[in-house]
């Protein structure tokens, strides 16, 4: 069989299972595995795939099937123009998320010392410390397992960074770091059985923000204070619907400057404030 009739295929196996964007999904699992270009194995009507390519390309679209996520098939994924390695172990960074990189890498101070707080897979982090030398980034997370993945990103990437385990910013001292920037849990807990399908695959951890879906954010505030410095910056990820709620918090702790930006579909993505100085 040619690389042409097996997308074709697989694309309509994929569009009768309800898959998004199945004529891209089915040949970027065949570029994965034979290293070819998806739109060149698209036209080519000539090569006779092996027995060995057939089989294992079956086994690669059963688990897309299955409504795995193509990036934990391939084990990466772009973002910000690099190529991170995913797992089961953390969530697959979002165009949002980029967002929130691009606003961190415009306001940092040179010489800033930054925690990517909830990393993942470090997409946050590793972003701001290859972007910007200068800083000097800690990432840290609750699952050992996320920060090996991290860890496996920093090396790919050629990059020097701290690592912590942590349960939020418990292990951190006060006045540690001139920014904090996180994307936190934030799904609401009922929610988050009722996601889409290949989001059931991601680590809940990463996901249940409680009840309201603002526990997580509940914790990082008051104690984004603490190990923040005077005039240090928190910058967070928001779930929908859920900016003024984290704006109103961030105000009772004293938080000052707090601003909200839209991301590209205009949904109030990112929130931003400045430290409290009182707490110092």
């Amino acid at each position: 069989m040619t690389p042409c009739s097996l997308l074709r295929q697989t694309a309509k196996r994929f569009r009768d299972a309800g898959i998004p964007d199945p004529e891209t999904d089915s040949a970027l699992l065949l570029s994965f595995l034979t290293g070819g270009s998806p739109l060149s194995l698209r036209l080519d009507t000539d090569t006779e795939l092996t027995v060995s390519q057939l089989e294992e390309y079956a086994s690669l679209a059963a688990r897309r099937l299955s409504r795995e996520p193509l990036q934990y098939i391939t084990g990466e994924t772009p973002f910000c123009g690099r190529i991170f390695t995913v797992d089961r172990s953390v969530l697959i960074p979002r165009p949002e998320t980029e967002e929130l990189c691009r606003w961190a890498l415009d306001v940092l101070p040179h010489g800033a010392r930054v925690l990517d707080l909830c990393c993942g897979s470090g997409c946050i982090g590793l972003t701001l410390a290859s972007e910007r030398p200068d800083l000097s980034v800690t990432l840290s997370d609750l699952s050992a397992d996320a920060l090996h993945t991290a860890e496996i990103n920093a090396s790919r990437l050629g990059v020097r960074v701290s690592f912590s385990q942590s349960d939020l910013l418990s292990v951190f001292p006060d006045a540690s770091f001139g920014c904090i920037v996180s994307n936190p849990p934030y799904i609401p807990s009922g929610q988050c059985g009722s996601l889409q399908s290949e989001v059931q695959f991601e680590p809940l951890l990463a996901l249940d923000g409680g009840a309201d879906g603002l526990a997580v954010y509940r914790r990082i505030v008051p104690d984004a204070a603490r190990v923040l410095k005077e005039g240090g910056v928190l910058m967070m990820e928001l779930g929908y619907g859920e900016a003024e709620s984290v704006a109103a918090l961030l105000e009772s702790s004293g938080y000052t400057e707090i601003e909200i930006r839209k991301d590209l579909s205009g949904i109030s993505r990112m929130i931003s404030a400045v430290c409290p100085a009182w707490r110092h």
